[in-house]
């Protein structure tokens, strides 16, 4: 399946000259987000991943199905102070000003093998601060998983060490 069949630009959003790819086209086609998430079900199945850890908003979509389906545990990574425990915190640079995620301290065993996903690989630094997140709860990140890759960003530049895999790679605005 080509998931860029399924997802549609919008123009100017959120601001001018952002050519926005929007995934609800894809998510709001049952069929499709079920071939999908087999398809991602068949190539983590059996590495041995014990969680997935999603990051807000649209990882939790893809993240808490394919847990699901894999029978591994699902753990949110979330923006600042949204989580009502103890957390651990990695703030990282966004085009036009800076971040924080959060993760529960306590989210992971030292045995952990996890999985991070996300919708879309931009310039790295929210996949780069959850990857350091999970190894700060003393887990082991396997890789991560993205629907779509920005590749004109180069955002995988950022993350030299890291496995992603990414559906669809685009690369030009």
């Amino acid at each position: 399946m080509n998931v860029l069949d399924h997802i549609r630009t919008v123009p100017d959003f959120p601001k001018p000259g952002i050519m926005f790819k929007d995934i609800t086209s894809l998510l709001e086609d049952g069929a499709v987000f079920g071939e999908l998430m087999k398809h991602l079900a068949t190539q983590h199945a059996g590495r041995g991943l014990t969680h997935i850890a999603g990051i807000e908003s649209r990882g939790f979509i893809f993240g808490a199905a394919l847990a699901q389906m894999l029978g591994a545990g699902f753990v949110p990574i979330r923006k600042l102070g949204k989580l009502p425990c103890k957390t651990l915190k990695r703030s990282y640079a966004l085009e036009y000003g800076e971040a924080t995620l959060e993760i529960h301290a306590d989210a992971f065993t030292p045995d952990a093998r996890v999985l991070i996903v996300d919708d879309v690989l931009a310039t790295g630094g929210t996949l780069e601060a959850a990857m350091h997140l999970v190894q700060d709860c003393g887990a082991r990140v396997d890789s991560a998983w993205v629907l779509l890759e920005l590749g004109f960003l180069n955002g995988r530049a950022k993350l030299p060490n890291l496995k992603i895999r990414s559906e669809a790679v685009i690369d030009s605005e």
